[in-house]
């Protein structure tokens, strides 16, 4: 390979800690660029710098605007083979046009029209859904159809078979998050498609899936049921319980009793009840209360973030980026950056009167790498 077909390129520059430019280091970095070498030292800023510097930015999106475009897409986009699902991605704008959230979460929102069934197929991709408002739609998840209503947290590990149907005469629309770019840059990711319909008996709208009659009893675990696969085997996390677990934590602060992450932030992690680990390999999910009126300490950590305003209102800030927000607005926290929020919920735009936001990240991922680091300012 010649120096001129060689995507390295080299250019000496005179600068501190950097070697003399002189006609034997440009003669030295032609050698590089044809053997296809490139030295530490005039990388070591980029590959290894003082803290993390994500490729992605702070971002928001408007839900409003979102399923304005979802509900046109509902009119002229077909769902079936070749697309799969009408799933609109939010792409980061620094990430150079790529569906992607963050360098390695995939959010999107799924949009499904009254009657209509998304074709059965499956990915090593960990996914989940959320839903922020209606109901209507059963995801059928290995053969166990699974109700989707307003507040509901519904994982699904990789490789599981599944399909999605509306029951209803009303569209409805949730996120979807993946980690489609975490598997998109190991070259790991696999996807089959199935049958283009779920059977008579699949489509059927029970109140409670099989998953739940067997794994939603707190702190009971069936015995005659061994669950050695990836991800949670509890496929729906109901709202009701949510809810509650986030007005006890505030009402035992009110009380006198540890319980809050910090005064008026109470906050819950959605955990596997085979093992207590993260309901996916890759993917935490957890919700947070902000009671009105009061505001989090700002806080980093390495890793992204992609959080959904669920109920209420607030400003949010992240890095040098502030934004009110409303139901269903989603925005990024990229690795690194600063974030806070400030309440401003009540009882006109909450049903608990507080600021509550879903939030889904790849915290699993640094921790099982040993790169996970936060820092509070208080």
């Amino acid at each position: 390979m010649t120096t001129t077909d060689s995507p390295v390129r080299l250019q000496a520059v005179s600068a501190p800690d950097q070697p003399d430019v002189t006609p034997a280091l440009e003669e030295l970095y032609r050698g590089f660029e044809q053997e296809l070498l490139v030295p530490l030292w005039t990388e070591i800023g980029d590959l290894m710098p003082a803290h993390p510097r994500s490729r992605a930015v702070p971002h928001l999106w408007r839900w409003e605007n979102l399923l304005r475009l979802a509900a046109q897409a509902g009119d002229i986009v077909p769902v079936g083979r070749g697309g799969e699902r009408r799933a609109i991605a939010l792409a980061n704008p620094a990430l150079g046009g790529r569906p992607f959230a963050t360098p390695t979460l995939w959010a999107a929102i799924q949009y499904l029209m009254p009657g209509e069934n998304a074709p059965e197929h499956r990915h090593t991709q960990h996914a989940f859904r959320f839903v922020v408002e209606g109901s209507g739609v059963w995801t059928v998840v290995g053969g166990d159809a699974v109700p989707m209503n307003r507040g509901d947290f519904l994982p699904q590990a990789g490789w599981n078979w599944h399909a999605h149907h509306n029951a209803t005469s009303e569209p409805m629309a949730w996120i979807d998050g993946l980690d489609i770019p975490l598997q998109y840059v190991t070259e790991a990711q696999f996807l089959e498609f199935g049958r283009d319909e779920i059977s008579d008996a699949e489509r059927i709208t029970p109140e409670r899936s099989r998953s739940e009659r067997l794994w939603a009893h707190p702190g009971l675990t069936p015995v005659a049921v061994a669950h050695t696969t990836p991800g949670s085997p509890l496929l729906s996390y109901k709202w009701e319980y949510t809810d509650r677990a986030l007005s006890d934590q505030l009402l035992l602060e009110k009380e006198g009793y540890a319980g809050t992450v910090e005064p008026g932030h109470a906050a819950v992690r959605y955990s596997n009840p085979a093992d207590g680990r993260d309901v996916l390999p890759t993917i935490r999910a957890e919700v947070h209360r902000v009671a009105r009126g009061s505001e989090t300490a700002p806080v980093r950590e390495t890793g992204s973030s992609v959080y959904q305003v669920f109920d209420g209102s607030g400003t949010v800030t992240v890095g040098d980026h502030t934004w009110s927000v409303t139901r269903g607005d989603l925005f990024v926290v990229p690795s690194w950056e600063p974030f806070s929020v400030r309440s401003e919920a009540g009882a006109t735009d909450s049903d608990s009167q507080a600021l509550d936001l879903f939030r889904f990240t790849d915290a699993p991922v640094f921790e099982a790498l040993r790169l996970n680091r936060q820092e509070t300012s208080r």
